[in-house]
């Protein structure tokens, strides 16, 4: 069996296809099988690929840079669909080689994707990582619904196996109901949230001023170690993201969300992200695959434009 899945007229902006020579690679996971509400994300890698073709010659206006010649695009992964331990074991084996080639970004799928790509980047870099977390939920849960793991214990996980530096992992948008002891694990265990709350009235970059230079601060007093972007989509409210599994009203809008990433993305040491929970079935217009494409593609420009400094 192929290692990739690919629909040749289906590449991130129609950009090169399985190029080794590229240093950024973009791949997808259509998995959603630990979904607690609504499944579709499976679909999200070629919903979100789709959308992107509206990107044209790709030229960011902030960043005045392209993916074009950067990126190439590597398929789907080819991988079990109905066993989450299965999933996860047939992974591994699979990204470590990409990461040794690329920077990449990952197309979900659900947020249970999100734990073994951490583990194959600590095996990867030698060490914990810091994480930027954007997500209607906080994913702290020490079971998922009776079950060990999926797509809402991921980052109880992760700080208990140690693939990331508890101090250096920062949440943004948490609003959804759940047990304080849930809700504020991040913050318990040193890191930061800033809930939807505390975002509110907040969309530019000399509003967030504040909020994101105690994020630059933070990475700098832990010596800008190797930070992971997770991007769940339903940290946008459903009015922006209405395609999404378990959607949470009073969330972030797409100004806060470009702002946040345009003023990061450059200055922080990312060395990957992925964008998950993007569930067609339900979008509207696809207002959501078109937010997910152009948050990807800031993303790329962004780490595209720190390089070429």
């Amino acid at each position: 069996m192929s290692t990739f899945a690919f629909n040749a007229d289906n590449a991130f902006m129609k950009l090169a296809r399985g190029d080794a020579s590229k240093p950024f690679g973009l791949a997808g996971i259509a998995w959603d099988g630990c979904v607690t509400n609504r499944p579709g994300a499976r679909f999200g890698p070629r919903a979100v690929r789709e959308a992107s073709h509206m990107l044209c010659d790709g030229i960011h206006p902030f960043f005045n840079t392209t993916p074009e010649g950067q990126l190439t695009d590597l398929g789907d992964l080819v991988l079990p669909n109905t066993n989450l331990d299965a999933m996860r074991a047939a992974m591994l084996p699979l990204v470590a080689p990409m990461l040794a080639q690329h920077h990449m970004t990952w197309l979900g799928g659900d947020h249970s994707i999100t734990l073994p790509l951490l583990r194959a980047y600590r095996a990867h870099y030698g060490q914990p990582l810091a994480v930027i977390h954007f997500d209607a939920h906080c994913d702290t849960w020490e079971d998922h619904f009776g079950e060990p793991s999926g797509h809402g214990t991921w980052v109880y996980e992760a700080i208990q196996e140690g693939l990331v530096l508890k101090e250096g992992f920062v949440q943004f948008g948490i609003r959804s109901a759940g047990l304080r002891e849930a809700r504020e694990y991040v913050a318990d265990q040193g890191g930061m949230i800033f809930d939807a709350r505390s975002l509110r009235g907040l969309d530019n970059a000399s509003q967030l001023a504040p909020i994101l230079n105690r994020v630059r601060e933070r990475m700098a007093a832990l010596g800008h170690p190797p930070l992971y972007l997770s991007l769940d989509i339903d940290c946008l409210d459903p009015a922006f993201a209405p395609g999404t599994g378990t959607p949470e009203p009073g969330g972030m809008n797409t100004n806060q969300l470009f702002s946040i990433l345009e003023e990061l993305v450059p200055g922080l040491n990312f060395v990957g992200m992925d964008c998950v929970e993007v569930a067609p079935p339900y979008d509207h217009a696809e207002l959501t695959s078109y937010a997910a494409a152009q948050l990807v593609w800031t993303y790329l420009c962004g780490r595209i434009a720190a390089n070429q400094v």
